[in-house]
Parts: structure tokens; sequence; C-alpha cells
């Protein structure tokens, strides 16, 4: 099979010319880590545009952590994403999600803090904001970050992704007000059978992408860029 990308980075200036059209609205991007925080560097540095993360944490049922029951999603006003159908499902009571999302919250904080130190993250409200990953399979923690985001009333809602099967892009457009996907093969396999280099990105990596990008979108936010 030919691979569409050679890296991350490749993907992310080929996903930056597909989203050209945004730069004017001085959008946020975010980043899912840590995959897809090589890939939203280069369309942030594309479209000088804030880049940010966006960690997404899921609530595992009760005894079967690998059972999603719904997730935390960051921000500056973090969301309780809940999938009501498993919850009743399994009868799990509002005290265990309560712990369940104070003890995410903590895995949040800590992984914001490795990566971007005591910068806050950045209030979505009112912005043309662009999630961005370096490919999607399911699409479950996806849809809990675009529901979580949704919630902080963003102006414009934005999918972009390098990769990712046609039937979970055809679900995921009514989570977000646009879905720009370069390829959507079937068969899909995995996102990484179509990159010809995928391999995993590091911590020392996305703390070093976020510090290169904190001049981006300086206008957006009326501030200075560093000399």
């Amino acid at each position: 099979m030919h691979e569409a990308f050679r890296d991350r980075r490749d993907a992310g200036r080929q996903l930056a010319a597909a989203l050209a059209h945004f730069k004017a609205a001085r959008p946020l991007v975010l980043a899912l880590p840590r995959g897809g925080v090589p890939v939203a560097f280069e369309v942030a540095q594309a479209l000088d545009a804030q880049l940010d993360l966006l960690i997404v944490r899921k609530l595992g049922a009760p005894g079967h952590e690998e059972l999603g029951i719904g997730a935390v999603v960051d921000g500056a006003a973090p969301q309780l994403v809940r999938n009501e159908d498993i919850i009743a499902g399994l009868g799990v009571s509002d005290a265990y999600i309560a712990a369940e999302k104070a003890r995410q919250l903590v895995e949040i904080e800590r992984r914001r803090k490795l990566y971007c130190g005591d910068r806050a993250a950045t209030p979505v409200a009112g912005r043309t904001v662009i999630v961005v990953d370096d490919g999607i399979a399911t699409g479950g923690t996806i849809r809990a970050a675009l529901a979580g985001l949704r919630r902080n009333a963003p102006a414009l809602l934005v999918l972009a992704v390098p990769v990712a099967p046609p039937d979970t892009i055809a679900a995921l457009r009514g989570t977000c007000d646009a879905v720009v996907s370069l390829q959507t093969p079937m068969p899909f396999y995995a996102v990484g059978a179509h990159y010809a280099d995928f391999t995993q990105t590091e911590d020392a990596e996305v703390t070093d992408l976020l510090r290169r990008a904190a001049g981006f979108g300086a206008a957006a936010t009326g501030s200075d860029k560093p000399a």
C-alpha cells in the first residue's frame, strides 16, 4: 500500500494547505497529544495561529477501565462528556463518575504542566477552533473532544486530520461545523499504515514544538511576538 505521508510534519504541511482559507479568521489550533502535535505545529505555523493542546482522558467503568463511560475534555473550562447508555446499562453511580472525573482532571493537569509549564489553557469562546490529530480510527476520543469543546461556545469548530475512514468522517460531521480530511481510504487498516514514518512522538518533541510555537498568532491576542 502506498503511504500518503512521509511523516507527521509532512502530513501537517499538506493539511495546512487545505486549511489556508481559515487564516484570516486568526484561528486557535488545538492538538491532541502526542501524535497530533507535530501535525498541528505545521498547521499553526502556516496559518500564523495560536497552538495549544487538547487533552482528553477517558473515564473507565468500575472494574473495567478499558470500557469508557465518558471522558473529561481539557480546556479553560474542562468538560465532562458522559456516555449515558453505558452508564445506565451498568448502573454507574454519580459518586463514582465524580471521583473518576476528579482523578482524570489531576492527570490532565499533570500532563499540561509537563508540556506547557504554567501556561493556562487558551479559552475557545468566540474563536475559530481547529482540532488536529495525526489521524482517526474509530473516532471515540475525537467525538468526546468536539462535544466538550462545543459547550465552551467556539464561533466555528473545525476538525482537521490527514487520514480517517470514510464512515468515521461521515459520523463526525454532525459534531462540528466543518471537517477536513485529506485521505479517506477504504479499506483503512490503521492510521500508521498511511505514513512512511509513524515513529512515536516523544514528550520532549511535544514540549519543544509548543515552545517554538509560543509566538504564533500573536495578532490574535494583541500581544507582540518575541524578537
